[in-house]
């Protein structure tokens, strides 16, 4: 049975147990009749609409559901791009610390490097003799002026590691060389004894650790005898690589 005929009969079921009902006539009955139908139908109809705004509530309910998840999984990334971005600050600013000290450290570690060739004018053989320390008269640079063109030596003026190469040129008439000296101490050399191919030459390179003060210079091997003119064929150089 349609909740219509129940509706239908629960009222006639009220109308017949009120008093003098029988005594109406029939059109009376009718008219009554036609005005309950019309109320059914009115109840059916704001039932529908009730149903249907159930139905859009659902949806709407759903929809916000789907729009507050939504919501949710972007906090969750703006969450993560923020925790993303703070490490990358970190990182920065890290950076930033790093070369702040770089800077700070080139700015405090002294420059020094030198170059330099044995005559200043002319041509020059030197050796053998008794004062072996070459001395280095034409100064290509001398930053920091750590090397003395008056005695031939490098003092080093801070702690660090020190990069040196000297080269020697000489004739087949002696033997052509020489040694790299620190504090007295030999470290490297060239050497090439006589040839008959006219002329001979040498280098050598080193990387020594210095204290500061300590002196390095070159000087020759007994019985060697090196050549120089303004070609600049017997060199020395060196410069600080980093302090210590």
């Amino acid at each position: 049975m349609d909740s219509k005929a129940l509706v239908l009969f629960t009222l006639l079921g009220f109308l017949l147990a009120e008093p003098g009902f029988g005594q109406r006539g029939d059109t009376d009955l009718s008219e009554w009749m036609k005005a309950q139908e019309k109320l059914i139908n009115t109840l059916q109809g704001n039932q529908k609409d009730v149903e249907r705004q159930q139905s859009d509530l659902l949806a709407l309910e759903a929809r916000l559901n789907a729009t507050v998840d939504e919501l949710e999984r972007q906090k969750d990334e703006m969450d993560k791009l923020k925790k993303e971005n703070q490490d990358l600050q970190t990182r920065l600013s890290a950076s930033d610390g790093e070369i702040d000290k770089l800077k700070h450290s080139s700015k405090a570690a002294p420059r020094v490097a030198f170059s330099v060739s044995l005559v200043n004018s002319g041509e020059i053989y030197q050796g053998p003799c008794t004062d072996k320390t070459l001395i280095f008269k034409r100064i290509f640079s001398n930053v920091g002026n750590a090397y003395n063109h008056n005695t031939g030596i490098f003092t080093a003026p801070a702690n660090g590691l020190y990069f040196f190469s000297f080269n020697t040129y000489g004739y087949n008439t002696h033997i052509v060389g020489a040694i790299l000296v620190k504090n007295a101490v030999r470290q490297i050399s060239t050497y090439d004894y006589p040839s008959t191919d006219g002329s001979d030459s040498g280098s050598n390179t080193a990387v020594l650790q210095l204290a500061a003060g300590d002196k390095v210079h070159v000087e020759l091997w007994d019985n060697s005898r090196v050549f120089d003119n303004m070609n600049g064929h017997t060199t020395f150089s060196g410069f600080l690589l980093f302090p210590l």
